[in-house]
């Protein structure tokens, strides 16, 4: 029986290794086109080369729970080819036994899903988008290709460009309001840095150039430097140009409590952090369904029908993914119950298949 769990194993998890190479180097290649497609005199074709190799661990990350589906009915399809499945189950193994050993590379997967998904694709990702956006800032006051905004009580701010770590801010616009929403002030700063001296911290801001707005009259101030006090710490700062979709779990969770405390919408933080937290669970209900269908009308079908299937069903819940996150924003219902229905909806279909086998 060991054997035959080794056998099982390997062929599923060689199976996965093919997949997610042939989808990651398509990933990469396609990403790479369209980066170069971005260079410019100040973003070189090595920027965006280094670009797309520092964002591959995302891709692979987002590849995941699709390269555990196709790898679990590319495997099983091999050894249902070659009638091993059925001499299996002659021979006295139990279909769960099979779906045990399945599930081993599943679970590895779901491990470095994990692992990708909080250790290394995040600061991978910022490092990335970091260099990019200080490459392609410039110096004008907002880039509107590049950058953030963000409310800080009665002010609004736009950071072209944020180095990795955050302790460095490139191109900061600020504009002031007042209670009547009237514009009352507004800045540019070339760079800020973070300053930390004892308990107490702030931004030094350089190379200032202020408007004051009164009542029919502009006046203009230049500075070299000014303190800015304001709760942007380096470790929120340092994921602001990153997509919630590629910030670590923790980060997701911190953030979006920060939202919360400054009183601005939250729901699309916690709708990814939702989202990562169960994405493991995702591939584990993806992969359910894969074996049920192996198991039950993909038997005897062809390896091209089985890749067909595979990419329906990854469509098919990719789809009903960005049906319900959206509708979860639009109509204020809670996000992880949003995440959780296209889980459930594969778990059940795939554990309603499974009753069915005989």
């Amino acid at each position: 029986m060991i054997q035959l769990d080794r056998h099982i194993r390997n062929t599923v998890l060689l199976s996965m290794t093919v997949v997610i190479t042939i989808i990651a180097t398509l990933d990469l290649i396609f990403s790479l086109l369209d980066q170069l497609a971005d260079t410019d005199e100040n973003y070189s074709m090595v920027n965006a080369l280094t670009l797309v190799l520092f964002r591959t661990p995302t891709s692979i990350y987002e590849l995941l729970p699709y390269t555990a589906l196709g790898g679990a009915l590319f495997g099983l399809g091999i050894l249902a080819s070659n009638n091993e499945l059925v001499v299996m189950q002659s021979a006295g193994v139990r279909v769960w036994r099979i779906v045990l050993a399945v599930l081993k590379p599943t679970f590895a997967v779901m491990i470095l899903s994990l692992i990708l998904g909080e250790y290394v694709s995040p600061p991978l990702e910022q490092l990335a988008q970091s260099n990019k956006a200080i490459q392609k800032s410039g110096t004008a006051s907002i880039n509107p290709e590049q950058g953030t905004w963000q409310r800080m009580g009665d002010e609004f701010i736009h950071i072209n460009a944020i180095a990795p770590g955050g302790t460095r801010l490139f191109g900061i616009s600020r504009y002031q309001i007042n209670e009547q929403r009237r514009l009352i002030s507004s800045s540019f700063a070339e760079s800020a840095s973070y300053i930390e001296e004892g308990e107490s911290a702030y931004w030094q801001l350089n190379n200032i150039r202020e408007s004051l707005f009164g009542t029919g009259s502009v006046t203009t101030q230049n500075y070299l430097q000014e303190d800015w006090q304001v709760e942007l710490s380096p470790e929120l700062l340092s994921v602001l140009l990153v997509d919630p979709d590629n910030q670590s779990i923790t980060g997701l969770y911190r953030f979006a409590q920060f939202f919360e405390s400054e009183g601005l919408d939250s729901a699309t933080y916690y709708l990814a952090f939702w989202k990562k937290l169960l994405q493991p669970i995702s591939t584990l209900a993806l992969v359910i369904l894969a074996i049920s269908f192996v198991f039950g009308p993909l038997r005897e079908s062809t390896m091209g029908f089985r890749v067909f299937v595979a990419l329906g069903i990854g469509l098919l819940f990719t789809i009903l993914q960005r049906m319900m996150e959206p509708a979860s924003l639009l109509y204020g219902f809670s996000p992880l119950l949003a995440i959780l229905a296209p889980i459930l909806l594969c778990a059940g279909f795939g554990f309603y298949f499974m009753r069915r086998v005989r």
